[in-house]
């Protein structure tokens, strides 16, 4: 399942980079994505929007084994 998460952060990276952030995927168990979210995203008072309306609906929809993600 790593790999499958990894490919749909791949789809959203371009628009953190975009924004000057990125996501770096960290682990997957038990259905429990853990991220890190760096650059400006790392510091950015949206960074939980970002990761819980964003990043985690996204992977959701398209991977409906994960059952949330986290911020490392």
């Amino acid at each position: 399942m790593k790999d499958q998460v990894q490919e749909v952060l791949n789809i959203i990276r371009p628009s953190l980079q975009a924004d000057g952030g990125d996501v770096e995927l960290v682990d997957v168990k038990d259905g429990v994505v853990s991220v890190k979210l760096t650059g400006h995203c790392a510091g950015c008072p949206h960074s939980t929007m970002t990761l819980k309306k964003g990043i985690e609906r996204f992977l959701k929809e398209k991977l409906p084994a994960v059952k949330e993600v986290v911020g490392v």
